[in-house]
């Protein structure tokens, strides 16, 4: 008697392992149509106002890449901070 093995089809991997959206700093300055130095500027004066900004302020870290994930409130924030602080 023999026994046949048939390969079943691998299950898709689950949205859940998939890395969320990173935001980054040149994104975005394309979104607000600035210059990155410019932007760097206002957003480590943000920082320093912790009362205003304080998910920004969280969440960033010094020496790192000004970045962010996407929908999360320090975006949100840094959104905030660049276009009031331009004013």
């Amino acid at each position: 008697m023999t026994i046949l093995k048939t390969k079943t089809p691998a299950a898709p991997k689950a949205k859940a392992d998939a890395k969320p959206k990173t935001i980054v700093l040149a994104d975005l300055c394309k979104e607000l149509k600035m210059k990155p130095r410019e932007a760097r500027m206002l957003l480590r004066l943000a920082v320093s106002k912790k009362e205003e900004y304080p998910a920004l302020t969280e969440a960033h870290v010094a020496r790192q890449p000004w970045q962010w994930t996407a929908g999360s409130e320090a975006l949100s924030e840094a959104r905030k901070a660049l276009t009031t602080l331009v004013e």
